[in-house]
C-alpha cells in the first residue's frame, strides 16, 4: 500500500500538469474573437460558436482555480480533507477527481444548493461584504 505522501506526490504530479493544460487552452482565445459577416444566418452562427467558446473559457477558468486550489491544499496539508465537513475524502473520488474539494456528500449538497465548485472562502468573503 502507498504512503499517504506518495499518493500526494502522484495527485501533485497530476494537478501541476492539468493546471500546465488549462493555462496553455487558456491563452489560445481566439475562438472569442467577434466576426462579421454580411450574411445574417453567418453572424448567428459566429454568434453561437462565441458563446460556446466563452463558455468554455469560463469552465476552465474554474477547473483551473480548483486545481490551484488543491495544489495549495497538498502544500498546506489540507489536501484529501473536505473544506466543508473536514472529513476525509473518498480515495476513489480523489482518483476521478484530484482538484475535488469537497467529500461525495457534501458536494451533492452544494450542487443542489447551486454552489457547484464554489471556494466556501470566496464564498464567506462575498457575504462578508
Amino acid at each position: 500500500m502507498k504512503t499517504a505522501h506518495a499518493q500526494e506526490g502522484r495527485f501533485q504530479e497530476i494537478l501541476e500538469r492539468k493546471e500546465t493544460e488549462l493555462a496553455r487552452e487558456l491563452r489560445n482565445r481566439d475562438d472569442i474573437a467577434i466576426e462579421k459577416s454580411a450574411d445574417q444566418m453567418d453572424e448567428i452562427q459566429y454568434a453561437t460558436e462565441r458563446d460556446m467558446a466563452i463558455r468554455n473559457v469560463d469552465r476552465d477558468s474554474n477547473l483551473l482555480r480548483n486545481v490551484k486550489a488543491a495544489l495549495r491544499r497538498i502544500h498546506d496539508g489540507s489536501f484529501g480533507t473536505c473544506v466543508e465537513c473536514e472529513s476525509a475524502i473518498s480515495p476513489k473520488r480523489l482518483a476521478a477527481v484530484p482538484w475535488a474539494p469537497r467529500c461525495i456528500q457534501c458536494q451533492e449538497v452544494a450542487d443542489r444548493n447551486g454552489r457547484e465548485g464554489s471556494d466556501p472562502v470566496s464564498e464567506t468573503l462575498v457575504k462578508a461584504a
